[in-house]
């Protein structure tokens, strides 16, 4: 079992977007995940920064870019495969469908990068 795998069956387990309110409701461990991915890839943008600075070879600042866009790639299918089997689920057996046209955007949006 890999990391995302993990980290969708804390999802499944209880985490869950609260149709009324637009909010998330992750785990602790879920939203701790979530923030050390996120301080890495931070970390990671403030590397290339410093690559630049320092005028390093073009196509080593581009392989580090490259992996700091498949970290961020990462944190976003993680999000929306939560989001998918329990918001989208829970809004359409309340009978909510507009919600395939959100998901569908956000789809667009992520293949969009």
């Amino acid at each position: 079992m890999d990391i995302l795998d993990t980290d969708l069956e804390n999802i499944e387990q209880g985490d869950h977007c609260a149709s009324s309110g637009r909010k998330s409701h992750h785990s602790d461990k879920t939203k701790k995940n979530l923030v050390t991915r996120l301080n890495r890839i931070e970390g990671q943008i403030r590397g290339i920064k410093g690559l630049i600075e320092k005028d390093t070879y073009c196509d080593d600042v581009i392989t580090q870019i490259s992996a700091t866009q498949a970290a961020l790639n990462s944190v976003a299918k993680l999000l929306l495969e939560g989001h998918m089997k329990t918001c989208i689920v829970e809004r359409i057996q309340e009978g909510d469908h507009e919600v395939v046209d959100e998901l569908l955007v956000t789809i667009q949006k992520l293949m969009k990068k």
